[in-house]
């Protein structure tokens, strides 16, 4: 099973950090937010990736380009015959990282369109955004949408705030708001499932198809979206505040995302 994630957002309401690498590349403890992000899905067997890039994407490619000399030690002989002996073996050696670029300007439903080639030989795969991380069961979500035979399941987790609200009857989807003004019930906190085949009956080539409004909301009007209801943390990378608020988790061994 593979996992799709949207790394192509320009990140507007934290520019005044992102501004030099993309959001995704933005680091907790060090290390990229989306490398925490893949983490989560390793832990629980996944790893093999789909970066939807946009957005100073080529910095994620750097990334993942170098790899293998940025988390280990090594010699390297400076010869004609130029030589580099790497003394650890990096613990994601088994992860496959395949990075798409999906356009600066392509929106959340074009990126996935793009990228469909690489995901609709299998019979599921997972998606989800490059900003945030819970302690969520991964295998757990992905049994559920199995048993309900659903073209898509979504997890919905606790927030106060400014994201897009959903209503949901047991493991059904009723309603779906992007961003509504005001919220306090449960939203899309991403780490989603879908079906590889039926999902693109949902959606069309166009770079400027929002996935939250179009695809989702028309899944919603046939009865095929899932709730997985994750009542454990979740928390996003949307400001300033939620960079600094999960740094500090990270430096006080909080974070819940890892454990």
């Amino acid at each position: 099973m593979k996992v799709v994630i949207l790394c192509g957002g320009q990140g507007t309401r934290i520019r005044d950090i992102s501004e030099v690498v993309p959001k995704p590349m933005l680091t907790i403890g060090g290390r990229p937010v989306l490398w925490h992000i893949m983490k989560i899905y390793a832990a629980h067997g996944i790893n093999d990736f789909v970066l939807a890039l946009g957005y100073k994407g080529w910095l994620i490619k750097e990334y993942f380009l170098n790899y293998q000399p940025m988390m280990s030690d090594f010699t390297i002989s400076l010869a004609e015959h130029r030589s580099i002996q790497f003394h650890n073996k990096v613990s994601e050696a088994d992860w496959k990282v395949t990075l798409v670029d999906t356009g600066e300007q392509t929106m959340t439903g074009g990126r996935v369109w793009r990228i469909r080639d690489y995901v609709d030989k299998d019979d599921l795969f997972c998606l989800t955004y490059g900003d945030a991380v819970a302690d969520i069961d991964i295998t757990a979500l992905i049994e559920q949408h199995k048993r309900s035979g659903l073209v898509g399941t979504i997890s919905a987790v606790h927030v106060a705030g400014r994201f897009g609200e959903l209503q949901a009857r047991g493991e059904f989807v009723t309603a779906f708001d992007e961003k509504p003004a005001v919220t306090a019930g449960r939203i899309n906190g991403g780490f989603m499932v879908f079906d590889a085949k039926r999902l693109w009956n949902y959606m069309e080539p166009s770079d400027d198809l929002v996935f939250e409004r179009g695809p989702l909301a028309r899944m919603v009007c046939d009865g095929q979206l899932g709730c997985y209801r994750h009542n454990g943390q979740w928390q996003c990378m949307d400001t300033p505040r939620e960079y600094a608020l999960l740094n500090e988790l990270w430096e006080k061994g909080a974070d819940f995302w890892l454990k």
